[in-house]
């Protein structure tokens, strides 16, 4: 909601066009597809000093693994470009709705998983995720070319 509200306040304030902005979120966005589509998603990548730090605090795990994906980078930037391209109150209001009904569905998906798991199977999870991971690509795609053709319109 912070993203939605603030998000284009916050460009503007370090002069980032939404258009850079989009294209960046694009690349996010692919490189989170790619990770999905090639199986690698749930893998913990820290620096020498996060894992010396967790290390000390005994911790394994700060946050959860579908958090970054659910509420990171890729969710922010998309959630700021909507916000932008669609800036009317009662637009925001309806993006805002489509957060809270995602959260939900998410809750309910977490509380379903353990059945959903039984149902699918590992394969069928599988399948899901690079399924979901070409879509997320394709989302990707799509923010990149619309940043590229309001920034490099002699190109398109």
């Amino acid at each position: 909601m912070v993203a939605l509200v603030a998000g284009q306040h916050l460009l503007d304030l370090f002069s980032i066009s939404i258009d850079s902005f989009r294209v960046a979120g694009g690349l996010l966005l692919l490189s989170i597809a790619f990770s999905m589509m090639s199986g690698k998603i749930g893998e913990v990548k820290q620096n020498k000093e996060e894992k010396s730090e967790s290390a000390i605090r005994e911790q394994v795990g700060v946050v959860p693994l579908a958090m970054p994906l659910m509420a990171g980078p890729g969710a922010i930037s998309s959630t700021i470009v909507y916000g932008s391209k669609y800036p009317t109150m009662t637009s925001t209001i309806g993006i805002a709705i489509t957060i809270v009904v995602f959260a939900f569905g998410c809750w309910l998906l977490f509380r379903s998983a353990p059945l959903i798991v039984r149902f699918l199977g590992q394969t069928g999870i599988n399948v899901i995720t690079r399924i979901m991971g070409l879509i997320l690509a394709a989302l990707g795609i799509e923010f990149i070319i619309n940043g590229l053709k309001v920034m490099l319109p002699g190109l398109v």
